[in-house]
């Protein structure tokens, strides 16, 4: 009887897990970020302003990303998944510093083991390359969203 009680609590646990990580990765949740620069997402300069972030499918690698007061400065990105060092108490948007240039590098959800990494785009890998020629390194930047 206790072995059939542990199994059923066993059973439970897991079946909770995999429902909070399902929920977590629902399509039109969204996180909402205040980016107060210029940014290129993809080959899409957005301008600084409140954003809203969402996927676009059951797959976490779709997002858009969408300015919440100008509809149209928007875009859909890919991003690949990427082990976090640490479980964030705040979601966060990572960007790379070239300059002015900022580029989208990073979105980590709060709560979440794994983030969302962008592949660098052929203008920020041409910045990068032109900095390290000078011994340069790009900043990291990083907004948290409440």
């Amino acid at each position: 009887m206790r072995k059939i009680l542990g199994v059923m609590a066993a059973g439970c646990l897991l079946t909770l897990l995999v429902v909070m990580g399902a929920h977590a990765q629902e399509p039109g949740t969204s996180i909402r970020v205040s980016i107060p620069f210029d940014f290129t997402v993809e080959k899409k300069t957005l301008p600084a302003g409140n954003y809203e972030i969402r996927r676009i499918s059951d797959e976490p690698i779709g997002l858009i990303i969408q300015n919440v007061n100008h509809r149209r400065d928007a875009t859909m990105f890919v991003t690949e998944s990427l082990d976090v060092r640490r479980i964030p108490d705040h979601s966060l948007l990572i960007f790379h510093r070239y300059g002015d240039s900022y580029f989208l590098s990073e979105v980590v959800t709060a709560g979440q083991q794994t983030g969302e990494e962008l592949r660098p785009t052929r203008e920020e890998r041409t910045l990068r390359s032109e900095m390290a020629k000078n011994n340069i390194e790009p900043e990291t930047v990083t907004v948290a969203m409440n």
